[in-house]
Order: structure tokens, then sequence, then C-alpha cells
């Protein structure tokens, strides 16, 4: 009786159909925003060995540099033209600037295209995708945690490494100003709000690979796919920047930008060309986070 007396309340006035649907119940005490907390998933994602793994490759670096130099002698022997290289080894300062320029190229594109990319792939090919979405997380939070924490790891990667790089340079070669190889030296004040600056500029570079890491981690279960295909395009960018028969369509291309921080090590930093690369770089991961989250919020998730 009860249930007929339910189904009459919904019915459309005059006929036998029911009418709209009534409000989904929340258990008492669910609020959306609580669901997956940033902490929670940040202790998962260090936890896992791929992360351990690239927190000793980069920690290793340096170590392999200072050996490197030990073993091969001072760098820039021989040469005619000085570049930041061949100043390797005349401050601690300067160590930790040649590690951010031997692996902004490619291997600071690791660990971001890594936790970035792998984040959400790899929850669908453990098959976990599905009951995380059940308990109920809501998707938008979802990807929000995993992104946010994708990105707290990919900024920890590229701040260890100058870290590192600086307290081994100082052991190695003392502590000093940044000497510059066009001439003259920055003060150890201006070399750390260089380094600083450097490091900042980087990560927002990295935005772009980090922004297609993410995309492709929503579009597919297999962790490896995401993190190659981020890779692969960022390689892919690089190789058009070196086509000069481009001209002036190098210029939207992230990669033209990613030297740019080169200006700040110098007497009087220069900051146009970081502007335009920021904007560019900013402009390209906004877009492809968005795709992110529109394609996932209507992705039809099973695994």
């Amino acid at each position: 009786m009860s249930t007929l007396t339910e189904r009459a309340e919904h019915a459309e006035p005059g006929r036998g159909e029911p009418g709209p649907t009534p409000p989904v119940e929340v258990a008492d005490g669910y609020r959306a925003g609580r669901t997956l907390p940033l902490g929670v998933e940040l202790v998962r994602q260090l936890k896992r060995r791929r992360t351990m793994v690239m927190g000793g490759i980069l920690f290793a670096l340096p170590i392999i540099l200072v050996i490197a130099f030990q073993v091969g002698g001072t760098p820039g022997e021989g040469n005619n033209r000085v570049n930041l290289m061949d100043t390797a080894t005349a401050s601690g300062a300067n160590f930790a600037a040649v590690n951010l320029f031997a692996a902004a190229g490619f291997l600071l594109v690791i660990p971001v295209a890594l936790f970035c990319g792998d984040t959400v792939a790899s929850e669908a090919g453990w098959s976990s995708l599905r009951y995380l979405l059940a308990a109920p997380v809501p998707r938008a939070r979802l990807l929000w945690s995993k992104l946010v924490v994708g990105l707290t790891l990919s900024l920890a990667a590229l701040v260890l490494l100058p870290v590192v790089a600086l307290a081994i340079g100082t052991v190695a070669y003392g502590w000093g100003p940044l000497e510059l190889p066009t001439g003259g030296e920055l003060s150890s004040g201006a070399a750390a709000q260089a380094l600083v600056i450097t490091v900042g500029y980087i990560f927002v570079s990295q935005l772009v690979t980090a922004g297609v890491a993410f995309w492709l981690s929503t579009r597919t279960d297999a962790p490896l796919g995401a993190v190659g295909g981020a890779v692969g395009l960022t390689i892919v960018g690089n190789v058009l920047d070196s086509v000069t028969a481009l001209g002036d369509w190098r210029h939207f291309l992230p990669a033209h930008w990613q030297y740019a921080w080169l200006d700040v090590v110098r007497p009087q930093p220069e900051y146009t060309d970081m502007i335009q690369g920021v904007s560019v770089s900013v402009t390209y991961a906004l877009v492809l986070f968005a795709l992110a989250f529109r394609g996932f919020g209507r992705k039809d998730v099973v695994s």
C-alpha cells in the first residue's frame, strides 16, 4: 500500500506515468569535497616504487657529474668559447646551475610525465578506478586530487636536483658567487634568487608536458602509453624547434622558450623571453587540463 501511495504522489495528474525523479538521498556526514584527501593521495604516491626510483636518479645525477669532472678534468679545457658548462667547478652555485642546464632539456621531462601521466591510468590498469568512483568520489574531485599531487611531486623533483647539486657542489668546489660565462659574477644572494626563478620557470615550462601526460592518462588504461606519449610529443616539439625553416612559427612551440631562463644568469637579467614562454606554456596547459576534465567527466569508466 505504501509503495502505491508513493507512486501516486509522483504521478502526473490525469496520467498513470511517473513524474519527476525524487532527489537523491545523501548519507549523513558525506561531503564531496572531503573525499580522497590530498594528504592521503600524496602518501600513496610517495610510497610507490617509481617515485623512489626517480628521486634516486635525481639525487645521483650531481654525484655522477662530480665524478665525471674528477675523471675527465676541468670542464672547458681547450675550448675557445666559454659557456655555462665550463664554469661548473667554479662554485657550488655554478654547479647547481650546470645541473639544471644539463637536465632541463630531457631528464626533468621524465618525472613530470611520470607523475602526471601515471596517476589516473595506473588506477585504471589496476582495475581500482571504478571502485574509487563508487566510494563515492566525484570525478572532478578525483581528477583534482590526482592533478594537484602529480604537480606537487613534479615540483619537488625540480627542486630536489638543484638543492642536492648545490650541497654537493659546495662540498666539492666551495661556496662562492655565481661566475658568469660572459664575465662578471653574481653575489650569493643574487645567485640564490636566480636559481629560484630558474626552477620556477622550468616548472611552468613543463606544464605542457604535464598537461599532455594528464590528458592521455584519462584516455588510456596503460600508464606507459600516457607517460611515453607525453615524452614523445615533447621530443617532437624539440625537433620541430630545431627546424629553422619554420621561422616565426617556432614561437608557438613551448620548446622554443625552454632555455629562456638563461637570460636570468647574466649581469642584467632579461625577462622578455621568459614572459612569452610562460604565456605559451600556461595557455597550452590550461587547454589540456580542461580537455582532461571534460573528457573524463563523460567517459564510461569500466576499469
